[in-house]
């Protein structure tokens, strides 16, 4: 059932500006009302009667005093109320003048315009210190939607491009009176276990991009030195060397996420490596208490512009094509999940090639 917000069945009051300016004046008023009674006060202590001074003249007496008094200051009280609402007009204006220009934004943006700034000017207050975060809010907004936009595209690229070439291959098949039956099973296999990979992947950042629930203790080396075993069948089979050195970094989070983010890390240094080469598994605790993973590899040189777009959906250090082994299934999601994973964390990844070749990633998870 959808959602009905509160505003929508409020009947309409004054505006803030009205109010503002009735609160200026009613405050106005207010103090001359309290002058006048001060006044009234000491009037009391003006004695009846004429009062014959020594020079010859005389005093007004209190009934002379008070209709002149109250005529006096009824006057003042309604000019003063006059000043109240007219100055309280405009000082109310000026001071949402800045609140309407974010409002407006926030309608611009509300309409689907991103890219609107509020961008205000002047000294640092409450109203631009609003402003400056409805900005940097916008910013990461309008990141995270380039970003689910380019994730999309890519994402359904990837799983029709498994699809086509089923098809391709049935259709080629079916026109070829002579063909390998065998053959074309062990390719369709190869296609679909891609798939199936490809599907897995996206469920994994699906489940990482959300909040990491369930937390509970965790110990990054643990689960590290379980991702080496795991994987050492297949760092064999590559003839990669995989170290490690490993010292207690415990944190708090999602046991099956964090146990994701270590796996995804030595299988990419595994997957992404030459025969020949090694990696090393490190954990370690900092001075912050902040548990961190690093794992380094070696392998193809990577520039540091192809390394700053690694952690995007589908971006491989090859590009977007294909590897040519075909035991190898990956997605191009392995370092998207680590992000993930890490964003949902609170925490972060670096993603840093090394000199001769190859990266070092490295994983940092708050202790709490």
């Amino acid at each position: 059932m959808p959602r009905t917000r509160p505003g929508s069945s409020r009947p309409r009051g004054l505006s803030l500006r009205w109010q503002l300016t009735l609160s200026y004046a009613a405050f106005v008023v207010v103090v001359g009302v309290v002058l006048i009674a001060v006044g009234v006060l000491l009037l009391r202590f003006v004695p009846e009667g004429n009062l014959v001074s020594f020079g010859g003249g005389f005093a007004p007496s209190r009934s002379d005093l008070m209709p002149v008094f109250v005529r006096y200051a009824s006057a003042g009280l309604v000019f003063l109320a006059t000043i109240g609402l007219g100055g309280g007009w405009l000082l109310a204006g000026r001071l949402l003048r800045r609140l309407r220009l974010i409002t407006g934004t926030a309608e611009q943006v509300r309409a689907g315009d991103l890219d609107h700034r509020i961008d205000m000017v002047g000294r640092s207050d409450e109203l631009s210190g609003l402003a400056d975060t409805f900005d940097d809010m916008l910013d990461r907004v309008q990141a995270s939607v380039d970003e689910h936009r380019r994730f999309a595209a890519n994402a359904s690229h990837e799983l029709r491009t498994p699809h086509a070439v089923i098809r391709t291959m049935l259709e080629v098949a079916r026109a070829d009176p002579d063909r390998d039956v065998e053959q074309l099973l062990g390719r369709l296999e190869i296609v679909n276990e891609r798939s199936i990979a490809l599907t897995e992947a996206l469920l994994s950042l699906a489940q990482a991009d959300s909040a990491a629930q369930g937390r509970e203790p965790v110990d990054l080396a643990a689960l590290a030195a379980t991702a080496a075993e795991d994987l050492s069948a297949a760092a064999a089979s590559r003839d990669v060397v995989v170290t490690c050195d490993l010292l207690a970094a415990a944190t708090t989070g999602h046991p099956g996420l964090l146990g994701r983010l270590v796996t995804n890390l030595v299988q990419n240094a595994v997957v992404h490596n030459h025969p020949g080469g090694h990696v090393q598994v490190a954990t370690w605790t900092d001075e912050r208490g902040d548990a961190l993973v690093e794992v380094a590899n070696t392998g193809p040189v990577v520039s540091d512009e192809v390394a700053a777009t690694l952690t995007e959906p589908f971006v491989r250090a090859a590009g977007r094509t294909r590897p040519r082994d075909p035991s190898h299934v990956g997605a191009g999601l392995g370092l998207s999940i680590v992000a993930s994973v890490a964003r949902a964390h609170s925490g972060r990844i670096t993603v840093v090639p090394r000199a001769g070749g190859g990266l070092t990633v490295r994983a940092q998870i708050p202790a709490s």
